[in-house]
């Protein structure tokens, strides 16, 4: 197939949607809205309007960024949403996710309740519904990389409207896009004639364009567990394209949810018990302490109750697990270096690396310094706006940098021109590789 893939065209960064047009608002107002952000996230909060709602909110917290800086307007973002509201959807995002248990990660795209710096990768498979990845380290943007895998755990079911998210909070940490699209799902290999016969009589052809809607072949990808994935983003390159798939030993059913303790009962003395003496006041303070107990622990088992059902079915409220999502199944995730545009050299100096570069090779750095194409925040920017202080974060995590790839050519290149100096040498230089940081 051809390696030719034309960039979807999008707005300016600072054109204004007719959705965002009013956005001057108090500074109490603000910290209201963005407290709502929070609870809406969370699930706590229930709207009408999602679209609305967060491309208000996103317009009145938008920085301005270098020229260099990757960016999508705002009504370029509404409009990419709105083009993809419909059963042929085929929308991607990925969110960068500054979580203070799980720590860093990049989904492809996770769970607002639950995850270090890590992307959440979370592809649309229907009107309503996507499934999504959480991979740790970011996606790989080296193609002569020693590092050119990762990890993309399966995570719950998410519904369409939480593409639309960038907020913070401090138990759930921050949440900011770092790229967001449309896919592509490419054939499994070159012997696959990428037709649009439906032979199977599994999917179905998309009668304004007579071809098997992209969303459709990701579910048949997804199920088949090999996905050949194109990610026409703002932020990525051009061609960009990953594969995702299962490994054997991985391809695991679902487990079973684990019973909640009941909560511990504590005896609890009575007034005119011997020993015991209480005021009138604080007497009263002991009970109305147990009521607030007593309503929290209400709370807790409702909220317990909604997390079973979430397990049970793999999807939170509003999405549908109809593609047969597991959560926590480990995944393959590697960069398609030939479907990218990249060729491995047989001759000269650079025998055995991958050239004729399809892009400038990249490397995600953490929330350090990593924007929102969106708004063009970063991470402790986005806690700043929400109001978030006294945020811990988790620590360790370190970006897969180049320099380790560098170190090793430098001592190939030594033992090249130096094959009689000492080998306790090169040894010292290796264990200093060992120490620094791993890049792509």
């Amino acid at each position: 197939m051809g390696l030719t893939d034309s960039k979807r065209a999008l707005p300016e960064a600072n054109q204004i949607h007719p959705l965002v047009a009013d956005t001057t608002s108090s500074r109490t107002d603000r910290k209201q809205q963005n407290t709502a952000a929070a609870e809406i996230e969370a699930g706590r909060a229930k709207i009408d309007d999602y679209l609305g709602y967060f491309t208000r909110h996103l317009a009145t917290i938008s920085r301005s960024t270098p020229p260099n800086e990757p960016r999508l307007s705002i009504e370029g973002f509404a409009q990419l949403y709105l083009s993809n509201q419909n059963r042929h959807g085929h929308h991607f995002i990925i969110h960068q996710h500054n979580h203070p248990v799980a720590g860093l990660h990049y989904n492809i795209r996770e769970t607002p309740y639950n995850q270090l710096n890590v992307d959440d990768l979370r592809l649309q498979f229907s009107e309503t519904s996507s499934v999504s990845f959480s991979v740790p380290y970011g996606l790989p943007g080296n193609p002569n990389s020693l590092r050119p895998g990762r990890v993309a755990v399966e995570t719950r079911v998410h519904t369409m409207w939480s593409h639309l998210i960038e907020t913070s909070s401090k138990a759930t940490g921050s949440l900011l896009i770092w790229d967001t699209g449309e896919y592509s799902i490419l054939p499994k290999s070159e012997q696959d004639v990428d037709t649009d016969d439906d032979s199977d009589g599994k999917a179905t052809l998309d009668p304004e364009t007579n071809r098997i809607p992209e969303n459709e072949k990701l579910i048949h990808a997804f199920q088949s567990k090999y996905i050949r994935l194109r990610l026409h983003g703002t932020r990525l390159p051009e061609m960009y394209t990953i594969i995702l798939r299962l490994p054997r030993a991985n391809q695991l059913m679902a487990r079973k949810s684990a019973r909640s303790k009941a909560p511990r009962r504590v005896a609890r003395k009575s007034r005119t018990d011997e020993g015991l003496q209480t005021t009138d006041t604080e007497w009263d303070e002991a009970q109305n302490a147990t009521l607030q107990s007593q309503k929290r622990r209400k709370l807790s088992t409702t909220s317990t109750d909604e997390m079973a059902e979430i397990r049970k079915k793999n999807a939170y409220p509003g999405a549908e697990n109809s593609i047969g999502s597991v959560h926590q199944r480990s995944w393959y995730l590697s960069l398609d270096r030939w479907h990218c545009g990249f060729e491995k050299s047989h001759s000269g100096r650079q025998k055995g690396r991958w050239v004729r570069q399809g892009f400038e090779t990249f490397f995600v750095r953490g929330a350090e310094f990593e924007r929102s194409v969106v708004t063009g925040r970063l991470s402790g920017e986005v806690m700043s706006d929400e109001g978030v202080t006294r945020f811990v974060e988790r620590k360790m995590w370190r970006p897969i940098l180049e320099c380790y790839f560098r170190l090793k050519q430098v001592i190939a290149n030594l033992r090249a021109d130096a094959p009689l100096v000492r080998s306790d040498n090169f040894r010292k230089l290796e264990d200093i590789g060992e120490e620094t940081p791993k890049f792509n």
